[in-house]
């Protein structure tokens, strides 16, 4: 009768010492899992349990596809990153602020903050060599951004593309213009933003205007000078009909002409 409790007890035991061995085993995994990191970069968790990935100076010449996507802070500066492609940061929702500064950065692709919108605080891109803006790269951010030192071309493209993007307004004033067209417009080495009296679209608009004109004025053109050939041809023709006509006898002359009468008729 003593050995059944000692049998069951041993028996529960085992099954015990099964689901304890498999519970540190789940809890080990999902610790790895939650502590990853991408390969090169360092990641620390403060004491909230925000996670941030460090990627600074690595020489890096694209953007790591295995960031952890709880991340919450990413450090990408002091790389050789030349582009940001589309959709580069969909798997980081959680994505609070990204330093891309002190790159080779000269092409933001669109859609490349895609998925960014309602998360990122904060969007570093200064001392880059961003020369053209694209408004589609920025969509649906609102964010706070760095765009200082980069060598931004300022032209009518410019001015029609910023309206269309919802970042923080104060961060267009980081893009000061180095060249501009026209070029006798003074605006190299001001804030874009900051000279709201200059006009870059005023050569476009007058381009688009001169080249109405020269359209409109073919077309008058081609109109007079059909009419003037249509003119000349029937006065030609009738000319030839009276010659013809004082060529041919009298009586024959009448007939001719009741011919044509008739005809006509």
């Amino acid at each position: 009768m003593m050995s059944l409790p000692a049998d069951w007890l041993l028996r529960h035991s085992v099954v015990m010492c099964l689901l304890l061995h498999s519970l540190v085993l789940m809890t080990f995994c999902f610790h790895h899992a939650a502590t990853s990191c991408s390969k090169s970069c360092y990641c620390s968790e403060n004491g909230s349990g925000e996670k941030t990935v460090r990627c600074s100076n690595l020489k890096l010449t694209e953007i790591p596809p295995d960031i952890p996507n709880d991340t919450r802070h990413v450090y990408l500066d002091f790389n050789l990153l030349t582009r940001v492609p589309t959709n580069a940061f969909t798997g980081l929702p959680n994505l609070v602020e990204l330093d891309l500064s002190h790159n080779a950065l000269t092409r933001l692709e669109p859609g490349a903050f895609r998925g960014l919108g309602f998360s990122l605080q904060f969007l570093d891109l200064s001392s880059n060599k961003l020369v053209k803006f694209n408004p589609e790269a920025f969509e649906g951010l609102r964010a706070r951004a760095n765009l200082t030192n980069n060598p931004w071309h300022c032209d009518c493209n410019l001015q029609m593309a910023l309206p269309q993007v919802d970042l923080e307004p104060a961060s267009l004033t980081g893009i000061v213009c180095q060249t501009s067209d026209p070029k006798d417009t003074g605006v190299q080495g001001l804030a874009f933003l900051l000279a709201p009296d200059i006009d870059l679209c005023v050569v476009m608009k007058r381009t688009t205007d001169v080249a109405m004109l020269v359209v409109m004025f073919g077309w008058f053109t081609m109109v007079i000078s059909y009419l003037v050939y249509y003119v000349r041809a029937n006065q030609e023709d009738a000319r030839r009909h009276l010659e013809y006509l004082k060529s041919l006898p009298r009586g024959q002359v009448k007939s001719e002409e009741s011919s044509t009468i008739s005809t006509v008729v």
